[in-house]
């Protein structure tokens, strides 16, 4: 074989494998939304990259009702409806990772007094790289993680990225941002609501316009896919 044929066969073989990557990764998402029996795993909120605004309680006191937030989320599922909002019949928990990473917030960047602090916050591309951080141990299929952003008590409302995972490769499959409004008495509780509040918009359309868009996106890809596949055929 001349090393042209080489070149040419070792490239065909990279595009190949490049692209059958992509049809995998739409075919994960599409799988996702189209067939409600695909499992899916909460891992909880993580508030390890969050700012925290306009509260009076001290670091130390805030981190230690981190892990009550995420108790009483699970333990009150029927409130905190997370299978709900993504349409599923039940779901696994896996709140390992997250209790590991929100254990080591450091306490001396976590408060501010000023509400601009929160403004820029994080971007899709501060997500892909903070769920490397996760210790999911093994863990496979697809994950959903709340990434809190910011906790502004000044506006009475939290910053939270919903954002799903492969659990093999901790690759981000999709994140969006939400403001949910807080409510009720104690750290624990005002805080928790806003994931409700989120949890409700997800039921409540964003569900939807995330099946419609994924499955279009996956089809897209699939068709590039394919017609690539003719071009290096003929």
């Amino acid at each position: 074989m001349t090393t042209l044929k080489k070149c040419l066969l070792a490239s065909f073989v990279l595009v190949f494998v490049c692209l059958s990557a992509g049809h995998s990764q739409a075919q994960t998402l599409k799988e996702f939304f189209s067939n409600e029996s695909t499992p899916l795993t909460y891992l909880g909120v993580d508030f390890s990259a969050a700012k925290i605004e306009g509260e009076t309680a001290t670091a130390a006191e805030i981190i230690n009702k981190f892990e009550p937030i995420n108790t009483v989320i699970t333990t009150e599922s029927k409130k905190y409806d997370v299978a709900g909002a993504f349409k599923r019949s039940s779901i696994s928990t896996f709140l390992d990772a997250v209790q590991t990473i929100n254990a080591g917030v450091n306490p001396t960047t976590l408060k501010t007094n000023n509400v601009a602090d929160l403004e820029k916050g994080l971007t899709p591309a501060d997500i892909d790289k903070h769920v490397k951080k996760y210790d999911l141990k093994g863990q496979k299929g697809i994950g959903l993680v709340f990434i809190m952003d910011g906790m502004s008590k000044t506006n009475k409302e939290a910053y939270v990225y919903a954002t799903l995972i492969d659990l093999s490769s901790k690759k981000v499959l999709l994140t969006e941002r939400f403001t949910g409004k807080a409510q009720g008495f104690g750290f624990r509780n005002y805080w928790a609501y806003t994931i409700y509040k989120v949890l409700n918009s997800i039921d409540h359309g964003k569900y939807k316009e995330w099946k419609n868009k994924s499955t279009a996106t996956a089809e897209t890809k699939v068709a590039a896919v394919k017609s690539e596949a003719s071009l290096m055929a003929n």
